[in-house]
């Protein structure tokens, strides 16, 4: 019998190593990080005002960086960006060819994820009228949810619809976002029919008010911060006066739009996205799970204030801060080693232009929306038809195709009569028919990139590129950003935790590099238009 019992216990400690043995390794946990309108140089021209305990040198300085990382697609727009991390793809392919576009078909501005037929849940307003279905491929979370047969949990979390949805995917459990009608954490009933107990209670604390009570001081004096412009330049958007500290409590339970142009916008994602991780006990079992958070201030505040401003310095000292604690809390929920991180942006951003020519370098604003009106009068006087522009997203020109056809009138010969009114305009470099875009002389990696920002569905008729440093303004402060200009494409990306070897990668590599890598790990399916490769160098 002793014999027996023997046997049987060798037998069972053997067919346990043999599972262990045969058991593949994964981490319990992705976590992508996407810095809206964050800029590569960032990451160097704050270094010396990060902390040691902070969140951007622990992750240069222990996981891996790719220090020339591209966005491979024009427009550089919010939108775009969050779509082509996540799927590996271009908008060519995945379909969200902008913040929203132009639909022929429907004869209307089709919003990135606006979606009738979902309801809002968490507030009372059409907010929540979200889903990922225009979205026409696969995400790395549909992939691992597949995988797994949907064991996987994967969430999104932004303060935009458009960052917590495109990120999340199809087969997401949860996306949220914010709503700033009513300073609530939101989703909708493409994901479920009530908020969970834990937003709930939430969102009943009120959060942005008080932080709203806090205002904005800067973390330092402000003629400390050297990195930046002095306060108070002409070209800065008044969004809470001139003079920086900004007082808050006007807004206190009035106007909760005024918070995503604060580094409070950040403290509201970081904090939701904790409650979620423990709420749905993300990263505590085997099976891999997925959470894909969007910081959308960095953007609100980029726009408002440009990229040399204190207040764009002192949102990512404050957002360094926040990460490093977020980091130490993934330690202490995931465990150390048990997670893998990536985080990158979306797109980058234009300096202010009256900030270039204060220093003799080229810029200036183009009113895009006034040019297309001014066209659509000549237009109209010539042909006969009224608005036969009817959209210029994205930088691209949308005929009123019906109008045209209806009047027997060709297309081509309103388009090169629109490029020949073009070609006047202080700002504009070129424009051309997008149907002419592979024969017409073209910097090469400009042709590539508006080819992969071409869907033929939902892209327009005639294609615009401005200047260098000239920008589509809708004010006559702060900027933007969309071309395919480095300013705009030169993002971060950084690696860090389990599965990543630490170094630098000083190749070029691109936005849609980051799904297939995260496949690679993962040993699962990249998503189904992923163009991108694994990058090699950051897998140990």
């Amino acid at each position: 019998m002793k014999k027996l019992f023997s046997l049987l216990l060798v037998s069972m400690i053997a067919m346990q190593g043999w599972t262990q043995a045969n058991t593949l390794a994964r981490p319990k946990l992705v976590v992508g990080l996407i810095l809206d309108q964050m800029r590569w140089d960032y990451l160097y021209r704050y270094y010396d005002r990060y902390a040691e305990n902070g969140g951007f040198k622990r992750l240069l300085k222990q996981g891996a960086t790719c220090e020339n990382a591209f966005i491979p697609y024009t427009p550089t727009v919010t939108a775009c960006g969050h779509a082509s991390v996540y799927t590996g793809s271009v908008p060519s392919i995945n379909g969200i060819t902008g913040n929203a576009w132009w639909d022929q078909d429907k004869q209307e501005t089709v919003y990135c994820t606006d979606d009738k037929s979902v309801k809002t849940v968490g507030s009372n307003n059409a907010s929540g009228w979200m889903s990922p279905r225009n979205l026409l491929v696969t995400t790395i979370g549909d992939e691992l949810r597949m995988a797994t047969q949907f064991k996987s949990k994967v969430v999104g979390i932004a303060l935009k619809d458009r960052g917590a949805i495109l990120p999340a995917g199809h087969s997401a459990n949860a996306a949220y976002w914010f709503d700033n009608k009513t300073g609530n954490w939101i989703t909708s009933t493409y994901y479920q029919n009530e908020l969970p107990s834990w937003a709930i209670a939430y969102n009943a604390l009120k959060r942005p008010d008080t932080l709203y009570k806090r205002g904005w001081t800067p973390l330092y004096p402000t003629d400390t911060y050297k990195a930046s412009t002095p306060d108070e330049q002409s070209y800065e958007s008044p969004v809470f006066g001139s003079k920086f500290p900004y007082d808050l409590n006007a807004y206190i339970g009035k106007d909760y739009s005024k918070i995503l142009s604060t580094p409070h916008g950040n403290s509201l994602t970081f904090e939701f996205a904790k409650k979620a991780m423990v709420a749905d006990s993300l990263g505590k079992d085997a099976i891999t799970d997925l959470l894909a958070i969007s910081f959308s201030s960095p953007d609100y505040i980029g726009h408002a204030f440009g990229p040399n401003s204190i207040e764009a310095e002192d949102g990512f000292l404050r957002m360094d801060r926040e990460l490093g604690d977020f980091l130490r809390f993934l330690d202490q929920q995931v465990g150390t080693g048990n997670y893998t991180l990536f985080l990158s942006a979306d797109h980058g951003a234009a300096a202010a232009p009256e900030f270039m020519n204060e220093h003799k370098l080229p810029g200036g604003r183009v009113f895009m929306g006034a040019i297309m009106s001014r066209l659509n009068q000549t237009l109209l006087r010539e042909f006969q038809i009224a608005n036969l522009i009817v959209s210029d997203d994205n930088y691209q020109i949308h005929l009123n195709r019906r109008a045209l056809d209806s009047a027997k009138i060709n297309r081509t010969t309103v388009s090169n009569r629109i490029l020949e009114l073009l070609q006047p305009e202080v700002g504009v470099d070129r424009a051309f028919l997008l149907s002419e875009l592979n024969t017409i002389p073209l910097n090469a990696t400009v042709r590539t990139m508006l080819n992969n920002g071409y869907h033929p569905k939902r892209s327009g008729d005639i294609q615009v590129i401005l200047k260098s440093n000239y920008i589509d303004a809708y004010s006559k402060t702060g900027t933007t950003h969309g071309l395919w200009n480095p300013y705009d494409s030169h993002i971060p990306m950084l690696w860090y935790g389990w599965g990543i070897k630490p170094g630098r990668v000083l190749r070029e590599t691109y936005m849609t590099d980051i799904a297939p890598t995260l496949a690679s790990l993962l040993r699962i399916q990249m998503p189904s238009g992923s163009v991108g490769n694994a990058i090699s160098e950051v897998i140990k």
